[in-house]
């Protein structure tokens, strides 16, 4: 059925897909600020949660009263704001949820790390999907402020990542066996200081898609990095990537293993103006497509095509 949600306007930026709100479960709303008509969220179940009226209170209470794959649905409305300092500290550990944040700009869902640099948000169950929501960074050395714990067919829409104070060492960790994750329309803006690792570390993710997304950081392996388990027939396109670190690295496949396409459309920027234009991309299992495959590596000048070596008809 479909879900109405009166006096809200639904997005910004990016429509909504067709079925975006369409659910046989249960649609809970979360806020922590009073909608018109509205109290501020309070985590109790009864009388809270089921009218963005009187929602709950936090994201990971709403997990608690979803049941697995039941298709039921968490609404976080325009506005809300929440604090994560533990690891774990919002923990999405019950199979078949759809999250969604209500707004756009500033006025998404924000999710802030602060206190402890383990303080991070895991989906740690199948199928999880979770649009239009910004994670902020509070705290410098983050270690790994988004994980997904090697559970599989998870999708992440629309997503924004921001350091604010210092640097995230990883701001998106997938780990073994997160099989057929799909994130498209990510945005990440990594600090431009020194401190980063990755801004998405990859660990036996097969099936990986990876699109229509922005990358900036200044990261040390590499902006998107594979790394200690291979990962198989992944696929990364129409992306845009800042590489600030003298690394000039913006892909890496640290295993020499991972298979799969990369590219088309893809744009990177580099640091250093060397003799680094074959090297944005390292991995010598995966498949280039060079089909606008871009890079620069030094202002007022115009991109070079990837020199990967062109396939023959031999």
């Amino acid at each position: 059925m479909g879900v109405n949600i009166p006096g809200i306007h639904i997005f910004g930026g990016a429509p909504p897909l067709a079925d975006e709100f369409a659910t046989t479960g249960r649609v809970f709303y979360v806020g922590s600020n009073a909608v018109p008509g509205g109290v501020v969220g309070v985590d109790a179940a009864g009388a809270y949660g089921d009218r963005p009226q009187q929602p709950f209170l936090t994201w990971d209470y709403a997990v608690g009263q979803c049941a697995a794959n039941r298709g039921d649905m968490i609404v976080l409305l325009a506005g809300h704001l929440e604090t994560v300092t533990a690891a774990n500290g919002i923990d999405i550990d019950v199979a078949g949820i759809k999250t969604i944040g209500l707004g756009w700009g500033l006025s998404r869902p924000q999710i802030n790390f602060t206190t402890a640099v383990g303080a991070s948000f895991r989906v740690n169950a199948n199928s999880t999907y979770i649009r239009n929501i910004r994670f902020t960074g509070g705290i410098d050395n983050l270690t790994n402020a988004i994980v997904v714990n090697g559970v599989t067919d998870c999708v992440f829409r629309d997503i924004e990542y921001r350091d604010v104070t210092g640097q995230a060492a990883i701001g998106f960790l997938a780990s073994n066996n997160s099989d057929r994750l799909l994130i498209d329309g990510l945005t990440y803006f990594g600090a431009a200081a020194a401190g980063s690792t990755a801004c998405l570390q990859f660990d036996g993710c097969d099936d990986l898609q990876l699109g229509h997304f922005r990358l900036e950081g200044n990261a040390s392996t590499s902006l998107i990095n594979f790394a200690t388990t291979l990962s198989a027939r992944v696929w990364i396109h129409d992306g845009r990537m800042w590489q600030q670190n003298a690394a000039d690295v913006c892909i890496n496949d640290a295993i020499t293993g991972s298979t799969g396409g990369i590219g088309p459309r893809l744009f990177m920027m580099l640091t250093d103006n060397a003799a680094n234009i074959t090297e944005a991309v390292t991995g010598a299992t995966f498949h280039l497509f060079d089909d606008q495959v871009q890079v620069v590596n030094l202002v007022n000048e115009k991109s070079l095509a990837i020199n990967w070596v062109a396939s023959t008809d031999a």
